[in-house]
């Protein structure tokens, strides 16, 4: 094989059609979405490899983020008492930022911080390792450090295996799960990935800062396990983008999400960004003295419903980040739920689809259908237009400032005039940031639309 190397092919690898097969299912990627697809086939009796390019699951990941337990009491029952959790997420807040001011809503919720929980940080490189070790137990085979390089397919065009950089590494099944993240080449190399990508993708940025434990209870107002989960907009400078900040156990993960596109015609770079976002006055108190313990970067799929590629071909399904299955709707920034949602739905698919013996694209068809009748998909289509709305050139460079100058006019005191309307305030911050009465209803009601 003399076109193997330590990169993926451009091309699938023509084969003629096995007569026999070395599993029933091949999972590419033990990231959320391979490994709960891995469980649920082992689950139902299939043999299944998992195949991880890192040394184990979560070393090439980088995350300190939240996990919204209810996807996972479908698929690890009693899951509170064994994951590996940061902190028991028990207050929200959405921030905006304009200039050195900001305007905050934040909400706090003890009852988060018993069960069944809402959400809780964890870290990638912990919690990767736990779910894979699920699929393990169930029967999965996994298989790290392994590069898949091609897919394999006969002349018809059906995937049949795939091509791993192991010396006689091709490895046959009757379906592929490609689970191997945003810039999939397996779906590139099956014609399903395509398109201007860059246009909707955007760049994770993030620093972990070491802090005591005593020190993040202190300043973020919570006690024992509870956490606090903190989303930005208006600190992105003329970026399109959004930030976040989430307290760990020891540690607090500050970072930005950059549409690609912005960073490169604004000619800045991201940690230059990062670093204006420490200094801002609300935020500077909350991370001061913090080490710098990790930098890490990630490309994220954020154009939602509208560019979600193609998720099925004959023997082959798309799961995750590799089948665009991240929300980015403002108040909600979530990619390991979908990702472990749309796996699950893969799994039991393709499960169902191979004791059927059809593992076509029409045998395959029940996992469009079951994302469809799960949040996976129908919260991806009711929120369609949430990624357009909240990267929009008012949301993102006017309404923070108008936001701002509405609530500092609100809470601001001046007598001995007397005290405007509401409506008066509004009008006037509207003027001051550039923006037509007409075009804040217009999107004010597309808001009501897509969220509502």
């Amino acid at each position: 094989m003399s076109d193997r190397g330590a990169g993926p092919s451009t091309a699938a690898v023509p084969i003629p059609r096995p007569q026999r097969y070395d599993f029933d299912a091949i999972v590419v990627g033990a990231g959320p979405a391979g490994s709960a697809a891995a469980l649920e086939l082992a689950r139902a009796g299939r043999s299944v490899a998992l195949l991880e390019r890192g040394p184990f699951p979560g070393s090439k990941n980088v995350y300190g983020g939240v996990v919204y337990g209810r996807v996972l009491d479908g698929l690890i029952p009693g899951w509170q008492q064994e994951m590996p959790v940061q902190r028991w997420v028990t207050r929200r807040q959405t921030m905006v930022l304009s200039g050195a001011r900001s305007l905050t809503v934040d909400f706090r919720n003890e009852n988060w911080g018993r069960a069944p929980h809402n959400g809780a940080t964890t870290h990638r490189a912990e919690f990767d390792p736990w779910l894979a070790e699920h699929a393990q137990r169930a029967g999965a085979v996994l298989v790290p450090s392994t590069v898949v390089v091609a897919l394999l397919r006969t002349a018809d065009g059906a995937v049949h295996g795939v091509r791993t950089d192991r010396p006689d590494g091709d490895l046959t099944a009757r379906v592929v799960l490609a689970c191997d993240g945003v810039n999939s080449f397996l779906a590139k190399q099956a014609g399903l990935l395509g398109g201007d990508q860059a246009s909707h993708t955007t760049l994770g940025v993030k620093e972990t800062l070491a802090l005591p434990r005593g020190v993040i209870d202190e300043r973020f107002g919570v006690t024992g396990s509870g956490g606090v989960d903190v989303e930005m907009l208006g600190c992105t400078g003329k970026v399109p983008g959004g930030g976040f900040l989430y307290t760990n156990a020891e540690s607090v993960s500050i970072g930005l999400v950059l549409g690609l596109r912005g960073l490169a015609r604004a000619k800045v770079r991201p940690e230059h960004l990062l670093a204006e976002l420490k200094r801002h006055p609300s935020i500077a108190p909350l991370v001061r003295g913090g080490e710098l313990v990790e930098y890490s970067a990630h490309l994220i799929p954020e154009g939602g419903y509208r560019t979600m590629p193609p998720l099925i071909a004959d023997g082959l399904l798309l799961a995750g980040d590799a089948a665009g299955m991240c929300l980015a709707a403002g108040i909600w920034l979530e990619g390991v739920n979908f990702a472990l949602g749309s796996g699950m739905c893969a799994g039991r698919a393709a499960a169902t689809a191979l004791a059927t013996g059809d593992t076509s694209a029409a045998g395959l068809a029940g996992y469009r259908s079951a994302l469809r009748s799960s949040f996976v998909l129908a919260d991806h289509e009711r929120l369609r237009d949430a990624p357009g709305l909240v990267l929009s050139e008012r949301m993102q460079q006017r309404y923070p400032g108008l936001l701002c100058d509405f609530a500092e006019s609100v809470f601001a005191v001046d007598n001995p005039r007397p005290k405007p309307g509401f409506r008066a305030l509004l009008r006037r911050a509207a003027k001051r940031n550039g923006v037509r009465m007409r075009d804040l209803a217009k999107d004010a009601l597309t808001g009501l639309r897509t969220f509502g």
